[in-house]
């Protein structure tokens, strides 16, 4: 996902059933007057094996769209994940906006007053479908301008294989139970992370999280003001160092410096019992033949409160004065068949009621129940606080030393909130 959701999550299929329009263009070009016109969009390419799915799958759509509304062209620009943000906010500051982009983050752009209310765009039955932890998501000031375009969500992960040889027959469903079956698959198997913790610099923001929620807390409280230091947060690292790292069962490569892509190479390789993953990391090990398990997060006495959720998202731009079109074109991308499709091709989860419900009852897509039975009630990164990117960049900066030999959780999150609350404050 935007690089995350995500995550993950995606040019992603957010679906709704579009079963109404948001306006007849019948003979008109929308905002400007114009009898023709022609929406630019600029979208992440999904595709990580280098492939051209993504660019068919834009392809293929637009062509569908067009045939059906003559009035209205599409012209797509891909990008790699590493340059679509950049290339985005490129052309936002030369004056020159997409109509419509579909990236890793809205925030900034609705706090500039850049893009279109989700009202403004979209159909009430297309609004209404999308879940409702991506929705809240997408707000910014209790309006939504983020539209959820992919999702995904997290599951603790466990090699089937490595369990058997360390004779554990049931997935750990606390954190007790977690720190028993590490300790079983360092004494009676070879795996060289027993459980992978990865609080590198790549995508720690995302680990740390899944973490917090475990530990019954998050990032912020029930009024969105961060509390990254709070009793529940450092209770929760200081169990991490405790029980997983100082022990030794967090593997060869200290957790600071292990990145979530090399943890999930040595996945697919045999290598881990266990660690935190998204659903395409399930068919990328099963395609190197490692059987998966993958259950909900345990939490410290159960069940973590939630999972977290990652979103990718698709918005709308003022500049050009498209409203309708722009509308029109994205209730078409709502709908379950397209959310679908690129949900299916992608590994990743709808993002509205009636697609996930269709994916759930699909067997094609049995091995995802697990992750769509978590994401309703899942919790996502505070992605409408135009802080969040600062806050992210120290928690990846800074989060890993909580762990580290000697560190200490309380002045690690200490120095994180420290940070968040200068970022706020400059919101």
């Amino acid at each position: 996902m935007g690089r995350t959701v995500k995550r993950p999550f995606i040019g992603l299929t957010a679906a709704a059933a579009a079963l109404g329009m948001t306006v007849s263009l019948a003979g008109c070009g929308g905002d400007s007057g114009s009898d023709a016109v022609t929406l630019r969009l600029v979208a992440a390419d999904y595709d990580v094996a280098g492939g051209e799915s993504s660019k068919k799958y834009w392809a293929d759509l637009t062509a569908a769209f067009e045939a059906e509304h003559p009035g209205i062209e599409v012209d797509v620009r891909i990008e790699s994940w590493n340059d679509v943000d950049r290339t985005v906010a490129e052309m936002v500051e030369a004056g020159d906006a997409p109509d419509i982009a579909q990236i890793g983050a809205y925030a900034d752009y609705a706090a500039d007053d850049l893009l279109y209310s989700a009202d403004e765009l979209l159909s009430i039955p297309v609004q209404s479908n999308f879940l409702v932890p991506l929705t809240d998501a997408g707000e910014q000031q209790r309006t939504q301008y983020g539209l959820p375009f992919a999702a995904s969500t997290r599951l603790l992960f466990y090699n089937k294989e490595l369990f058997s040889e360390a004779g554990i027959d049931e997935a750990p469903q606390t954190w007790t139970e977690l720190a028993a079956d590490a300790r079983r698959l360092k004494s009676r198997t070879d795996a060289e992370y027993p459980f992978a913790l990865p609080l590198g610099p790549e995508e720690a923001q995302a680990e740390t999280m899944m973490w917090l929620l475990s530990g019954g807390a998050g990032y912020t409280d029930a009024v969105d003001t961060y509390q990254i230091d709070s009793k529940a947060n450092i209770a929760t690292f200081e169990w991490l160092r405790d029980n997983l790292v100082e022990p030794g069962l967090t593997g060869p490569v200290a957790p600071a410096e292990l990145n979530r892509k090399d943890a999930f190479a040595a996945f697919t390789r045999g290598e881990v019992g266990m660690l935190n993953g998204h659903p395409s990391l399930m068919q990328a090990a099963r395609n190197k033949g490692v059987e998966v398990g993958a259950v909900a997060l345990p939490g410290r006495d159960g069940q973590a409160k939630a999972s977290m959720g990652v979103a990718d998202w698709i918005m709308g731009f003022k500049e050009n004065g498209h409203r309708e079109e722009i509308g029109e074109f994205l209730d078409f991308v709502f709908s379950d068949e397209n959310v679908l499709a690129f949900a299916g091709q992608n590994d990743l989860l709808p993002v509205t009621v009636s697609a996930s419900e269709a994916m759930e009852q699909d067997p094609e897509h049995r091995d995802l129940r697990e992750f769509l039975a978590e994401l309703p009630e899942s919790v996502l990164p505070p992605v409408g606080k135009t802080s969040w990117a600062a806050v992210s960049e120290s928690v990846k900066k800074k989060v890993g030393t909580a762990v580290a030999p000697g560190g200490s959780p309380a002045a690690t999150l200490g120095a994180i909130q420290r940070d968040a609350s200068a970022a706020e404050a400059a919101e």
